[in-house]
């Protein structure tokens, strides 16, 4: 008793220091886990909020249920091609930027980094309606450029594949800017005593750019690829605004379908399924990433 004693006094400040944000980690995070965990294994509905007597347990019943259905199946394969081809992208796109933005320090490549970012600020619903005119099949901007070139009109928005691509460019335009601020400062944070080396022995700037700048980005890249890839896990708002899931469940999301059963249906207990799916998926995803990531280049 008194080695506990003696431990408590001599670590009670930490702990103290930490504890509000244990407890709004256990109250915001943890608990609402559990408590989607506990409802998935329930039948509950609206019915059911308004009285918890008709709530029973159902065991597997829900995950069975939704496993067989074939728009959570067309759903899981969406979020796979979103993830697939979007996350490179992104990747792609905002460390291209960052490094040609990092070449020079003038106001015209400054003003080029806000106009980059806005997008990462700007309000959804006016992203939408923006994009929803570009993408018009008969008055769009882009439909009125492929005329202006002798091309057929594409249908952006209602044609199964072309309504993917359409929802990924848009996100890809939204995701840049921000994952090009974290590239910038790892940029940023390269020690200049690598470049006046690499100066002596003559190498020319594709050299720098191969054997110090990329390899010394590694850690930025390893965790715009983790929160990319989760982030695109749970792609929503751009199918949500833009096509509501169709044309035919093409555009159809794990995270939108879990919205349309809990929100939309009142099937609580099965979207609580899906999301915990879904959950799963991530933590699976993230972990794989840890294991399979090599470490970061250190000169």
């Amino acid at each position: 008793m008194g080695n506990v004693i003696k431990w408590i006094n001599k670590y009670k400040y930490p702990y103290l220091f930490i504890a509000p944000t244990i407890v709004l980690l256990l109250i915001f995070m943890i608990l609402p886990i559990l408590v989607s965990l506990i409802i998935s294994f329930t039948n509950i509905d609206l019915a059911g909020l308004a009285n918890w007597t008709t709530i029973q347990f159902v065991g597997l019943k829900n995950y069975t249920n939704i496993v067989s259905d074939s728009a959570f199946r067309q759903s899981i394969l969406n979020t796979l091609f979103y993830v697939v081809v979007g996350v490179p992208l992104v990747i792609l796109f905002s460390m291209a930027a960052a490094i040609l933005l990092d070449y020079s320090k003038s106001m015209i490549f400054k003003l080029l980094r806000l106009f980059y970012y806005m997008p990462s600020i700007t309000n959804s619903i006016a992203v939408a309606v923006v994009w929803g005119w570009i993408y018009n099949s008969n008055y769009g901007l882009l439909n009125y450029f492929l005329s202006l070139a002798g091309l057929p009109a594409v249908q952006w928005l209602s044609h199964p594949i072309w309504a993917k691509l359409s929802l990924i460019i848009l996100a890809l335009w939204k995701a840049i800017g921000a994952n090009m601020i974290i590239f910038l400062a790892a940029l940023q944070g390269i020690p200049k005593v690598y470049y006046e080396a690499a100066e002596i022995d003559g190498a020319s700037k594709w050299q720098k750019l191969m054997y110090i700048k990329i390899p010394l980005m590694g850690h930025a890249i390893f965790f715009v690829a983790i929160t990319t890839i989760i982030g695109w896990l749970q792609f929503f708002d751009e199918p949500f605004m833009m096509t509501g899931g169709g044309p035919l469940n093409s555009t159809l999301s794990i995270a939108l379908y879990v919205y349309q059963n809990g929100f939309q249906l009142g099937f609580f207990g099965y979207a609580a399924a899906g999301s915990f799916i879904l959950f799963v998926l991530i933590i699976t995803v993230t972990f794989l990433q840890f294991k399979l990531s090599k470490k970061g280049i250190e000169y």
